[in-house]
C-alpha cells in the first residue's frame, strides 16, 4: 500500500497539574505515518466522527462516511465537501453497511447512542444501535476483509468503582444500561482476532470536548452545555453537588488516538483509555469557562440523575506504552479554543442552535 503522511495541527500546550502535555506539537513536526488507502468512519458527521474524517482527508486518505445523521449534521463536514463519499444511513441496515464497507482497509466505528439518560429511558433502542450495530459492523469488516476496526467506548464501563485512576485491567462495572452496552461491544470485539483474524482496537474515551459538539443535543457533554450558557450569560444546571469529577480530553488528541490505533503494532484485541490523567470537578470546570467567557453566573444545582458516575481519571500508561498516545491539549488551551468555536457558531444557521434553559446538564 501506499505510505501516506497526516501532519497534525497541534498546537503547543502548558503543563497541567499531574500531567506533563506536550509543549512542542505544532504544524509542520515530524508527521504521522499512515499504511492505508481507504476509511470508512461511521457516524462520521458527528461531533468525533467529523473531526476524524477531516485528518483521514488531510492524509490523502479516500474516506466513506455512514451516518443517519439523527444527531450528526452535513454541516460539520463542509470542510471536505466534495472530497468524501457520504451515505446517509443506519449502520443496522446492513446492506447499506456492506456497500460503504467494500474495499476499506480501516473502520473507525463512531456510531452510537451515546446519551446515559436516553439509554436509562428506552435501553432497548440504544442497544440496538450500540450491541447489535456495532455487531453487524464488525460482521461487515469480516466479510469484506477490512483490516482492522477501531471501535469508540467509554469510560463508563468502570461504574462508579472508587480507585483512581481508572486502569483497563480493573473489573467491570457498569451503572447504566449504556455502559453495559458499551462493554458488550468490547467483548465482541475481543472475540474476532482470535476467531476471525479481524484486527480490533477498542479505545475508552473519557469525557471528550470541543468544536462542533452540539449543546441542544440530549446527547451533550458538560462543557458544551457550559459554553452555550456562559456565551448566553445564562447560569447552568448542575446535577449533583458539582463535586463530581471527569477527565476532559480535547476532541484533537481524540483523533490522534484513533489514528494511532489505527496503525499500532501489538494493539489488536486491545482496550485503550482515551484521556489526559486530570480530574477536573465540575464546580471548578464552571468557574474556568466563567474566567475565559467573563460570564459571572453563579450555577444551579439539580438532584443527581440516576446512571451518572462520581469520579472518573483516566490511567494513561497503557497507550502510552502500546499506542505511543499522551494528550497534548491542557484544559485552558481547549476550553479557549472551543468557547471561540462557540462564539463564532452558535445559533447560526449552519451552526448549532441554542440549548434550552432548564434541560441540560452534566452528562
Amino acid at each position: 500500500m501506499t505510505i501516506k503522511s497526516v501532519w497534525l495541527d497541534f498546537l503547543a500546550v502548558s503543563a497541567y497539574p499531574r500531567v506533563q502535555f506536550d509543549r512542542g506539537c505544532r504544524e509542520g513536526d515530524a508527521p504521522m505515518r499512515m499504511s492505508y488507502n481507504r476509511a470508512l468512519v461511521t457516524g462520521g458527521a458527528g461531533f468525533i466522527g467529523s473531526h476524524i474524517v477531516e485528518a483521514l482527508v488531510s492524509a490523502g486518505c479516500e474516506v466513506r462516511v455512514l451516518d443517519n445523521l439523527s444527531t450528526g449534521r452535513l454541516s460539520n463536514l463542509a470542510s471536505v465537501q466534495g472530497r468524501i463519499r457520504f451515505c446517509r444511513g443506519d449502520i443496522r441496515d446492513r446492506k447499506r453497511l456492506a456497500g460503504q464497507m467494500d474495499g476499506c482497509d480501516v473502520v473507525f466505528h463512531e456510531a452510537a447512542v451515546v446519551s446515559v439518560p436516553l439509554s436509562v429511558e428506552d435501553p432497548v433502542e440504544s442497544a440496538g444501535v450500540n450491541e447489535e450495530g456495532t455487531l453487524y459492523v464488525l460482521e461487515a469488516a469480516r466479510a469484506h476483509q477490512v483490516r482492522r476496526v477501531v471501535l469508540a467506548s467509554s469510560c463508563a464501563v468502570y461504574g462508579n468503582d472508587p480507585q483512581l485512576p481508572k486502569h483497563e485491567t480493573m473489573p467491570p462495572a457498569p451503572e447504566s444500561p449504556y455502559a453495559v452496552q458499551k462493554r458488550a461491544g468490547e467483548l465482541y470485539a475481543g472475540l474476532y482476532p482470535k476467531l476471525y483474524g479481524l484486527e480490533t482496537v477498542c479505545l475508552r474515551y473519557f469525557n471528550v470536548y470541543g468544536p462542533r459538539q452540539d449543546p441542544a443535543s440530549l446527547y451533550s457533554g458538560v462543557i458544551s452545555v457550559f459554553m452555550a450558557k456562559a456565551f448566553l450569560d445564562e447560569p447552568p444546571i448542575i446535577f449533583g453537588d458539582g463535586t463530581q469529577s471527569r477527565d476532559f480530553v480535547f476532541v484533537r488528541d481524540v483523533v490522534r488516538a484513533n489514528l494511532l490505533a489505527a496503525e499500532a503494532k501489538g494493539a489488536s484485541g486491545g482496550i485503550f483509555n482515551v484521556g489526559t490523567g486530570v480530574g477536573v470537578g465540575i464546580n471548578s470546570l464552571w468557574q474556568a469557562v466563567r474566567r475565559i467567557s467573563g460570564c459571572r453566573r453563579e450555577p444551579d444545582y439539580a438532584p443527581a440523575r440516576p446512571g451518572d458516575v462520581v469520579a472518573s481519571v483516566a490511567g494513561i500508561d497503557h497507550a502510552a506504552a502500546t499506542l505511543g498516545f499522551r494528550a497534548r491539549y491542557a484544559l485552558e488551551q481547549g476550553l479557549e479554543t472551543t468557547y471561540g468555536w462557540c462564539r463564532a457558531n452558535l445559533g447560526t444557521h449552519d451552526g448549532p442552535p441554542f440549548p434550552s434553559s432548564t434541560e441540560h446538564g452534566l452528562t
